[in-house]
């Protein structure tokens, strides 16, 4: 029987189906859609009718907040429904049927999900169809039925044997050729024929396995074959790039490495070879496993130094963002963060800079077979931070750049930094007998042909074709993977490790070792109807394979399933150096590892550099405020607050400074900054990121871009306090698709010549990278694109911010001498560096920046940002100088009057610029900075909240507290971790900080007697502990559209309902819900009525934010009441600085709850502006809250629930925004069982 429910949100909180038809209105210009009410339908089989019932109102829906309907409403207009491809993973339906199946504890149910859209108004049915285009992407979405279904199981064909390719061995080239075509394959004719040639000579046609492996195995997006092509003939027309040609060359020689092919890739990879010569590239960590960049530093634990490795990873999903930009920027970051996950590193920050089209342009202007620019700079946007975000991973940095050739194929890049302590890490070579064990998710047709799909070019039929190309990102899967490979039990029995990237089984486990044996059968499989060829090619993502000896299998498959992960043996490891795979008794592949190895046919070519030159800086034209006006209000240097927002920040508690700092958050940081992940204690080692590259300049000369990006990005890290003694880097190339044409293949050589020139001459390495080198769609090609990353280690005491601090303090130019009015002197940049290095050390310096795009005025205006403070400029000071690039420059705020550099002028209090008697007015200026992208990316407007729109300010102090009848010194507190938690390793720590013991306990799903197992243990635990911590995170990806639904199945099980009982009303327990686990407490009753209740439409809940997305930031927030004990150590009045990452954190209720509230002291803390007032506006009280409210308790005040983070705390953090950031909670908790 399958059972259908329909779900609403109700009027007022519909806020995704107004968002919605406004942007139907407003882009598609559909001016007669009068009406858009937008239905989740359900539909479920394998349960009863009673269980399903009880699921209408906990799984399904909200009474607060949804409308349920066992049909489609009545509705007079146009009805359709749309739902995922299958094979796509739909999170919606994945977490419904977890969570039924943690009510149940029986087996987990089918559960299909749709999206009904009913619209309203007189439209054409071209308008339908222009709407039905607009909101479904064929790539990974349909149009679907909207008849009833008599059953969910899919009939999946019995796939048979896989096929030999009989007649391969005597094709002609003409053959090949039409192979190559009807097979759809990346290789190219060369490559084919050296495959014939091999099976030839094993006296054997091909399978289709071998060729289709063999294809993604040689693709470009796996073994870099454009950067590979030997270039043979090489005129340059630029006696700039010829001498930087010619000195490469005698590097070469002088290096031994004449005999090497003379590519790309040696291009790339020299300058390290080179520097570690000259003994100035130290502390490498090489070793034959291939992860990320990893270096060997020390961390400062507790005030003793360790030994860890540093580990840095940059990747690009250019391809997959460009079609479906949802699921290809959630697996980029996700891709990003695989790598050196599986140097066995936990990933704690990363950095997003993307590359688009014009965002603000109408939709009618979209060319064909392409998706709009606003649609995916906001969907990829929300792709990258959905998935981000689940993880726990801090986005430290959130960039975009805006440049036509963009729209030939969008730039997708995440970049990310890890750290572990290097006892941690074993690295053997596999020997025969060992097994690997495939770990995390399952394998499913998503994702096949990733790696082949991202090595071509795009055209107008892309969107059409390639539907399984693109993943669908599964998080909580993946923080699994990072749980288990935090802990020293479980790595140090891993010898080897290797991510699933593209290419799935084949090419994961293929490179483990030389000699494998791979039984296909045993690879768990998401659904049935996979074929050999399947299994070996797919890379759904969250996977791993590892190699362990025989004897540790057991034991490491046992470590895995406590972390709530499956974990399957499916290789082991030969004497033989071949690949070979089995499926179903069947050998399907049987390789010699020295033809695999061999990477296809070798690739010859011809290159050309033109002449090449770059153009002065165009001024802009007016008065003072007019030019600075238009400076501000370009798209490349507007505020991308809107855009950063999404991105978590904060978690992992070790955040150094925020993306934007001062009073008013508004000044973009540099670089981005945060504390190695130690999990106890404190530490002062930092890492810092930054990021460098111009596209006009890049248009103009390739040379000159990248000499640049290398001297931006390390400037930039200097600018923030770090020391480019210590600094590495990390490539992304991104270039046209170059065919045969030996000018466009001049480009990317141009740019490598300059990051080489960059590198040798300033000191500093290139230690990694990643090519994508397809950029283009029909006749449009992105520009040449070379992002350096700099990334360093250093200590959290140096670390300054650039915004400005105090009126009336110095400000000072330091500028390089310069080789030809735009390229740094590279002995004079690094003595200047070491000058800034210096000066910040001994705390002279205040804040400092380096400029960028905009030059000196975009730096000193953002400077002013985030304390509102204004410029005086010093008499007769030119003003030509504030337009124009100046790289490598360094504007400072002195700290005491020192003689250093050119005199700027000083800050003052008045928000203007006051410049040889003209004036500007920062705060005119300001708005048109923060309007320009407010159109596509808002931060400052949302929708009215509601009914109660005043926010009062509450004041309820507490004359006597409840108390424990027994008290105990060190109180136990259960910390449960579902899947989805991300916050469990802070909120740890905050509680081990106050002196409680912390019991961090993971709920195992993975089959219904794990299921009785987590219940029969979180009972026995509840009983044993005297607190009960639900931390933070989107527990089942905040599904089904809902918060903490699977924390509320789980506490709703009646062993679980008693045991909380006990611990509240019998042992005087405490509880305590931030974020995630304050959304479970509202949803289950426990705030604010003291205990687990069937709650209805009265009741008050937290939803959806009225900005319609996630927040995230520093709020301030006021104690309203001190009644509960977690809050003894505060009284009302008090304003705390607390970060908050939240899409559902908007506190509603009737009236008459809120007076009772009010009444009896249960509304604990509200939101505040910079005044301390309670407000509504969106940029202090960031969900649009009812009366301001953060946090509410129960009754008696012992179940506290709050929105915001005050784990997320310790020595150090948030330097560039000021307040109380220390929250005295957990001290009053863990105090008041002290009698």
């Amino acid at each position: 029987m399958v059972y259908r429910i329909y779900v609403e949100k109700k009027p007022g909180f519909d806020v995704e189906a107004q968002g919605l038809k406004n942007e139907l209105v407003s882009l598609l210009g559909i001016q007669s859609l009068s009406g858009l009410r937008l239905l989740n339908r359900y539909d479920v089989e394998g349960i009863d009718e009673a269980l399903f019932n009880q699921c209408a109102t906990t799984v399904f829906s909200e009474p607060p907040v949804d409308n349920t309907y066992a049909e489609l409403p009545e509705f007079e207009g146009i009805s359709f429904a749309v739902e995922y491809l299958p094979g796509q993973f739909d999170q919606r339906a994945d977490s419904a049927a977890e969570c039924i199946q943690l009510i149940s504890q029986g087996e987990r149910p089918l559960v299909r999900s749709a999206r009904v859209y009913l619209l309203e108004g007189s439209l054409t049915e071209e308008q339908v169809a222009e709407i039905k285009k607009y909101v479904i992407n064929p790539v990974e979405a349909r149009e679907a039925s909207l008849e009833t279904k008599a059953t969910l199981k899919m009939e999946y064909p019995v796939p048979t044997a896989v096929a030999t390719l009989e007649g391969f061995n005597e094709l002609d080239e003409e053959g090949l050729k039409k192979f190559i075509d009807e097979k759809g394959l990346a290789m190219d004719l060369g490559d084919i024929k050296f495959c014939q040639e091999y099976f030839r000579s094993e006296h054997r046609d091909p399978t289709i396995t071998e060729i289709k492996m063999i294809d993604t195995y040689w693709s470009d997006h796996c073994r870099h074959t454009t950067f590979g092509t030997i270039l043979d003939d090489v005129q340059i027309d630029d006696a700039v790039v010829q001498a930087a040609f010619d000195r490469y060359m005698a590097m070469r020689a002088d290096l031994g490495r004449e005999e090497k092919p003379r590519c790309m890739m040696d291009l790339a990879t020299i300058g390290a070879k080179e520097l570690k010569k000259q003994g100035i590239l130290k502390n490498l960590d090489e070793s034959e496993e291939i992860n990320a960049c990893t270096v060997k530093i020390k961390c400062d634990v507790n005030g003793k130094d360790e030994d860890w490795l540093f580990l840095f990873k940059n990747e690009t999903h250019n391809h997959p963002t460009e079609i479906e930009p949802f699921g290809g920027a959630a697996t980029c970051i996700g891709g990003a963060i695989r790598d050196p996950l599986s140097g066995r590193s936990y990933v704690y920050q990363a950095m997003r800079v993307t590359g688009a089209g014009d965002p603000l342009k109408p939709v009618s202007e979209t060319l064909p077979g392409k998706l709009p620019q606003r649609k995916l700079v906001t969907t990829a946007a929300a792709g990258y931070s959905s998935y981000g975000n689940q993880i726990g991973l801090a986005t430290g940095q959130v960039d975009e750049i805006y440049h036509p050739g963009y729209v030939a194929k969008r730039m997708e890049i995440g970049a990310v930094v890890g750290a572990t302590p290097a006892s941690h890490v074993r690295r053997e070579c596999p020997a025969p007998g060992d097994v690997i064990v495939l770990l995390g998710g399952r394998t499913g047709r998503d994702g096949i042909g990733g790696a082949t799909g991202s090595s071509k070019a795009h055209n107008l039929g892309s969107l059409d074709h390639c539907g399984a190309e693109v993943q669908k990102g599964n998080a909580p899967i993946e923080r699994k993977l990072q749980r288990l490979f935090r802990r020293e039990d479980a790595c140090k029995m891993i010898k080897r490790c290797n991510d699933f990237g593209a290419g799935g089984v084949s090419v994961a486990i293929g490179e483990l070792a030389d000699g494998l044996s791979i039984d296909l059968n045993a690879v768990p499989k998401k659904y049935d109807g996979l074929d050999g060829t399947e299994l070996a090619i797919s890379e759904s993502q969250e996977r791993m394979a590892v190699v362990v000896a025989k004897e540790d299998a057991e034991k490491f498959i046992a470590a895995a399933n406590r972390e709530n992960l499956e974990a399957t043996v499916v290789a082991e490891v030969t004497a033989e150096p071949r690949l070979v795979m089995r499926w179903n008794g069947n050998i399907i592949c049987d390789i010699k590892r020295k033809f695999l190895n061999s990477n296809g046919a070798e690739k010859h070519m011809d290159v050309r550099v033109p002449a090449r030159s770059v153009a002065p800086c165009k001024v802009p034209e007016g008065t003072l405020e007019e030019k600075l006006t238009a400076l501000m209000s370009d798209l490349n240097t507007c505020s991308k607050k809107g855009l950063s927002e999404r991105f978590d920040s904060t978690i992992g508690a070790g955040t150094v400074l925020m993306p934007f700092g001062g009073r008013t958050q508004l000044t973009p940081v540099q670089a981005m900054a945060a504390k190695l992940p130690v999990p106890h204690g404190e530490t002062k080692t930092c890492s810092g990121m930054a990021w460098g590259y111009n596209p006009f300049i890049a248009e103009q000369s390739e040379y000159h871009s990248a000499y640049l990006a290398v001297a931006e990005s390390v400037s930039k890290l200097v600018a923030t306090g770090f020391s480019a003694k210590n600094a590495y880097l990390t490539f992304q190339e991104y270039f046209e698709r170059l065919g045969a044409d030996p000018t466009r293949w001049g480009r990317p050589m141009a740019s490598l010549l300059g990051a080489l020139d960059a590198q040798v001459e300033l000191g500093v390495a290139a230690i990694g990278g990643k090519d994508s080198m397809s950029g283009s769609f029909e006749n449009i090609d992105v520009p040449p694109t070379l992002v350096s990353f700099a990334v360093a280690a250093g200590n959290t005491d140096n670390v300054v911010s650039p915004e400005f601090k105090l009126p009336g303090s110095k400000l000072v130019l330091l500028s390089p001498a310069m080789r030809d009015g735009l390229l740094p002197n590279a002995g004079s940049l690094k003595l200047l560096w070491a000058q800034v290095e210096t000066l910040i050390k001994e705390k002279k310096v205040l804040s400092a920046y380096t400029p960028s795009m905009g030059g000196l005025a975009e730096a000193l205006f953002k400077m002013g940002l985030g304390n509102r403070l204004g410029v005086r400029f010093a008499p007769g000071f030119d003003a030509a100088r504030l337009y124009g690039y100046a790289y490598g420059s360094f504007v400072l705020e002195l700290a005491e009057d020192i003689d250093v550099g050119t005199p700027i002028g000083e800050t003052t209090a008045r928000y203007v610029w006051e410049l040889n008697g003209e004036t500007a007015d920062l705060a005119k200026v300001q708005e048109a900075y923060e309007a320009k992208l407010e159109p596509v990316l808002p931060y400052r407007t949302a929708e009215a909240a509601g009914p109660a729109q005043e926010a009062p300010a509450l004041k309820y102090e507490a004359l006597n507290r409840v108390a424990p009848k027994v008290g105990t010194a060190k109180p136990r507190v259960l910390i449960p971790v579902f899947p989805g938690t991300n916050c469990e390793y802070d909120s740890a720590r905050a509680m081990e900080r106050a002196g409680a013991e912390p019991e961090v306990f993971v709920i195992n799903n993975l089959t219904p007697a794990h299921v009785a197992e987590s219940v029969a243990a979180v009972k026995e635990l509840i009983g044993r502990s005297q607190m009960i911590f639900l931390p933070g995170g989107f527990s089942g990806g905040d599904e089904p559209e809902g918060s903490a639904k699977f924390i509320t199945a789980f506490f709703r099980n009646p062993a679980i309902t008693e045991a909380v009982r006990g611990l509240l009303q019998k042992r005087d327990g405490l509880m305590l819900g931030i974020c995630n686990g304050f959304q479970a407490l509202i949803k289950l009753g426990l705030v604010p009525f003291g205990d687990i209740v069937e709650t209805d439409d009265t009741c008050p809940t937290l939803t959806f934010n009225t900005i319609g997305r996630h927040q995230s930031m520093l709020v301030r927030t006021r104690v309203a009441s001190n009644l509960s004990p977690w809050l003894q150590y505060t009284k009302p009045g008090d304003v705390h600085t607390v970060a908050v990452s939240h899409g559902e954190g908007r506190f509603v209720a009737g009236a008459e709850t809120l007076d009772r509230l009010v009444k009896n002291g249960q509304i604990a803390t509200q939101y505040v502006d910079l005044s301390g007032k309670p407000t509504m506006d969106v940029r202090h009280n960031p969900n649009g809250s009812y009366y301001a409210v953060e946090g509410i308790t129960s009754p008696d005040g012992r179940v506290l629930g709050k929105m915001g983070h005050s784990e997320r705390s310790g020595d150090n953090l948030y330097k560039n925004v000021d307040g109380n950031k220390y929250q005295k909670l957990f001290e009053g908790g863990v105090d008041y069982f002290k009698l």
